[in-house]
């Protein structure tokens, strides 16, 4: 779910305001209205109306160069979830990530260009003779500010523009995306850490306290330069699995002809499982998946007469998948159909296993070598959700299909 407050939409494009937005917008109304030469020009009043004014043409601009990223972004067909302004800028939630190098260049650079473009249009408005000193100083100083957007972005290291540049320049020079990211991110580290350094070293020569403001957006940059590393991992140990690495024998195979009486009593009464899963067989060969509603559907009347081969569903005809299907595509299937569990399938059709939610996160788990207990195994299988750091739907959603 977004958070942060929801102020409209551009272009079909969901508009969402963090909490620290209003921070943001205030400090900079306090300061521009208490600078005794606004006051001068327009009086007290003035100065802080001028100084609001200029707070909202600054997010303005920061909105402008991520709808760049964005309108770029959907004219490859990506779906923008939303764009959100914050505390140091903005972001755009973007579904998945471009096909190929080149269009995650065009993508990347798509907001710089918008800040560039910005700069040189206010710079021409601002020196106008004709206008107001007021508005002439907003102007230059908006412009300013998007010439300072445009060239911090281009820095090349994640998340910042230019270490999506740098991302795509690896990938195109070496075909490979994984390697892109990772080298975006170590440079990302590298920024922050460096920011970090030189701003409290800077702080503690000086003592000015606004010299801490590059300690915090290092930080910041360290902190997502992390975030895009995990995410890399996730997606690397997903695209290597299939459906095979993830699967169990957590089923059971009843006699298509035994009765639905028999079913009831022998099975339903007496099975501890929380969730069992139950196929019928006959003559070598699944009939199909034996479920609970389906029993329900059939009058208690009917329930010596009937045996289970008459409400086993065909397996070709329930929610599965073939044990080689890569991992990921399993995925994104029980994302789409809102489903906990598919049947696993052998090439000639019969039943292989199931896959749940629990044992893709074994699975992965194994892959990446982390611990995980079982106890937070079982409570995924019992949700049939996964764990709030670990959205293995989502991330796979952001995995290019073939």
């Amino acid at each position: 779910m977004q958070s942060g407050w929801r102020v409209g939409s551009l272009f079909n494009i969901p508009l969402f305001i963090d909490n620290s937005w209003f921070f943001v917008v205030l400090l900079i109304t306090f300061l521009q209205g208490s600078d005794p030469e606004w006051k001068t020009l327009v009086g007290p009043l003035g100065a802080y109306g001028a100084g609001l004014l200029l707070a909202l043409l600054l997010f303005a601009s920061v909105l402008a160069h991520e709808l760049g990223h964005s309108l770029v972004a959907r004219s490859q067909g990506i779906t923008v979830k939303s764009i959100k302004l914050f505390l140091f800028g903005g972001v755009a939630s973007i579904e998945r990530e471009s096909k190929t190098p080149g269009e995650a260049f065009q993508v990347a650079i798509a907001g710089p260009a918008v800040s560039l473009a910005l700069f040189f249009a206010l710079s021409l408005v601002g020196n106008i003779s004709v206008l107001p000193v007021i508005a002439s100083r907003i102007a230059i100083s908006v412009a300013q500010t998007n010439l300072v957007l445009a060239l911090f972005n281009l820095i090349p290291g994640l998340p910042l523009d230019g270490g999506q540049i740098f991302k795509a320049a690896v990938w195109k020079a070496s075909n490979n995306r994984a390697k892109g990211v990772r080298w975006a991110a170590k440079s990302g580290q590298v920024v922050g850490w460096l920011a970090i350094s030189l701003s409290l070293l800077a702080f503690f020569f000086s003592g000015n306290l606004s010299l801490l403001w590059p300690a915090l957006i290092g930080l910041f940059i360290l902190r997502n330069a992390g975030a895009y590393t995990r995410m890399n991992d996730l997606q690397e140990g997903l695209t290597k699995l299939k459906v095979s690495d993830a699967t169990v024998r957590d089923f059971r195979v009843l006699d298509a002809d035994m009765s639905l009486r028999e079913f009831a009593d022998e099975c339903l009464l007496q099975d501890k499982q929380a969730t069992p899963l139950y196929f019928a067989a006959s003559d070598g060969r699944y009939r199909g998946l034996v479920s609970l509603e389906d029993l329900r559907q059939v009058e208690r009347s009917q329930w010596e007469t009937r045996s289970l081969h008459s409400i086993a569903r065909p397996l070709l005809e329930i929610p599965h998948v073939g044990e080689e299907t890569a991992l990921v595509d399993a995925i994104r299937l029980m994302e789409q159909q809102k489903i906990d569990r598919l049947t696993v399938l052998t090439p000639a059709d019969a039943v292989a296993g199931t896959l749940d939610r629990g044992e893709i996160v074994r699975a992965l788990a194994k892959q990446l070598k982390f611990p995980i207990s079982e106890a937070i195994i079982q409570k995924i299988k019992q949700e049939g959700t996964y764990p709030a750091g670990l959205q293995l739907g989502a991330v796979a959603q952001s995995i290019e299909q073939a």
